[in-house]
């Protein structure tokens, strides 16, 4: 079994983004040379997360204004006492997940229908990495 890693570097303009990056994990899978195996691609940041689902605008609304329906955005979380203020975003990232993993076969990733892969940020203007790790022949 060989094994591939690198790395996605974001610095998002808004405090919240939603950014397809199925793209950019094609072209790692594409570097690693592996064919059948799984591609796993983790946020690194504990505000931020990662997800598979459709790329489609009215889906990625509805997504962010459910997310702040379950966390709001509220100063008295109890976070906030360490001096931070971005407890909604750790909120956020829980529901959301931190990593997801593809199948890989045949050198494609292995989706369904109108699956792409997603970066969520919730806490952003600063940099984050998201790490793509390829496992497999």
């Amino acid at each position: 079994m060989k094994f591939y890693t690198d790395y996605l570097w974001f610095c998002t303009e808004n405090e919240h983004d939603y950014v397809n990056i199925t793209d950019e994990v094609e072209a790692i899978l594409y570097k690693s040379g592996i064919k059948e195996g799984m591609i796993l691609v983790s946020a690194m940041h504990i505000t931020a997360g990662v997800y598979v689902n459709d790329a489609e605008s009215g889906l990625i609304y509805d997504i962010e204004h459910w997310l702040e329906d379950i966390a709001p955005a509220n100063p008295n979380y109890m976070h906030h006492r360490t001096g931070e203020t971005n407890g909604d975003a750790h909120l956020k990232s829980l529901v959301i997940g931190h990593e997801i993993m593809v199948p890989v076969t045949n050198g494609e990733l292995d989706f369904g229908p109108w699956q792409q892969i997603y970066y969520a940020e919730f806490d952003g203007r600063r940099k984050k990495r998201v790490i793509v790790k390829v496992m497999g022949e």
